[in-house]
């Protein structure tokens, strides 16, 4: 094992306790903000500043570079109560802290220089075709990603890519596969393009970026495949990344369609339509409401209990075996799943309230954020299939 621990800084006692309050404490500002950054596909300032205040960017990040370091669960709860009231700020807010968990793959000094900003975000978008080249002392890279949430507020940004020997040869990791290497550089390194122009999650700037020949010394760069790599004792980063990933977008889905769900229920007790009672005297739609009701508060717990349980019995300085990553990631897709069904189930059941845009509209564009996360990798179905391979005895190829 390479976990060490390196001029540890106390984490304030407040700042774990509080975090959740903070988030909350958000939400009304989320809010208001909800049309403007729909509308620029940005966030805007002050909201960003006070995001960054609440140290909200820095819930996954090692205390020893100035992170709260706090518990899944915890972390989970803080990303539902911002999506609750804007998705695209949850989802911007989870990822800034999955790219956190790069920093203890780091060398402690490399991890230190990019941290030491208390306004630090790291950006990135998934590996695709690109490789780098390794040279003397570290890579140089060119190449084009996408996807990378967060761009426009970042100031790093990084590369994942295979590695391309001096000999040619694409180097490989201890699993015998080309190994994936992450390379992290300042923003403005890379040519930031305009292209998220989607239906939903508007607000995340999912936007592509370019770099051009760009030299990337090996301290600045690590592997986020092999957990054993991990310099960090503390029982969160026994968690993989992939599986906290996971559990950030869960967060999203949830607090999206608990927010639908719930701004379904205040309209049922007002809306009448057309020669029929309210919404509420039916014991159709009164069925329906408890049903979604049950589905996210069962699915909600079935992850907060699942992530609890696991992190009580982490070993600091080992990582999760393979059972509990697939309980991790079972835990996940049944949440997103079952937002996906209850936000569908709701916005049906409010009629034409939910069919426009703008002006507050509490159905409308979390419909359309929902949708959009529908689509991203965390909500495959395949998750289903990996799991179900463990559960009855084989290794799934799939990386948990």
């Amino acid at each position: 094992m390479s976990r060490q621990l390196h001029d540890i800084r106390p984490c304030e006692p407040d700042l774990q306790s509080d975090a959740l309050a903070r988030a909350r404490a958000l939400q009304d500002a989320i809010h208001q903000a909800a049309d403007e950054i729909e509308r620029t596909r940005r966030i805007p300032e002050p909201l960003l500043t006070h995001l960054h205040d609440s140290r909200l960017f820095r819930l996954l990040l090692p205390r020893t570079v100035g992170g709260i370091e706090t518990d899944p669960g915890t972390y989970y709860k803080c990303v539902e109560a911002v999506s609750a009231a804007d998705a695209s700020v949850g989802w911007n807010m989870f990822v800034a802290n999955s790219s956190a968990l790069i920093a203890p793959f780091l060398e402690p000094a490399a991890a230190r220089t990019i941290f030491a900003d208390p306004r630090t975000i790291v950006a990135w978008g998934p590996p695709n075709a690109c490789t780098v080249a390794a040279v003397s002392g570290g890579y140089r890279a060119s190449g084009r990603w996408s996807f990378a949430s967060g761009c426009r507020q970042a100031n790093w940004i990084g590369v994942h890519a295979h590695v391309r020997e001096t000999d040619g040869r694409l180097r490989l990791n201890r699993f015998g596969r080309p190994t994936v290497r992450t390379l992290l550089m300042p923003v403005t390194a890379a040519t930031l393009e305009d292209t998220w122009d989607t239906i939903g999650l508007r607000g995340t700037a999912s936007d592509s970026y370019a770099i051009d020949d760009v030299f990337v010394g090996e301290d600045f760069s690590s592997t986020r495949e092999d957990p054993t790599l991990c310099r960090e004792p503390g029982r969160l980063y026994a968690f993989t990344m992939q599986g906290l990933y996971a559990v950030g977008v869960a967060a999203v889905a949830i607090g999206t369609a608990r927010a639908m769900l719930d701004a379904f229920v205040e309209l049922a007790g007002r809306k009448s339509p057309r020669g029929l009672g309210r919404l509420a005297d039916s014991p159709t739609v009164c069925a329906d409401a408890a049903r979604c009701e049950a589905r996210l508060g069962s699915a909600k717990a079935y992850l907060l209990q699942t992530l609890a349980d696991i992190y009580a019995h982490a070993a600091e300085g080992e990582a999760i075996g393979v059972l509990d990553r697939g309980r991790v990631r079972l835990t996940c897709a049944n949440a997103i799943h079952g937002a996906i069904e209850v936000a569908d189930a709701v916005y049906k059941a409010a009629g034409v309230d939910a069919i426009f845009p703008g002006n507050g509209n509490p159905f409308e564009r979390r419909f359309r954020d929902m949708h959009t996360l529908s689509q991203q990798i965390q909500s495959r179905t395949s998750h289903f299939e990996a799991v179900g391979q463990i559960l009855l005895g084989a290794r799934p190829d799939t990386f948990l």
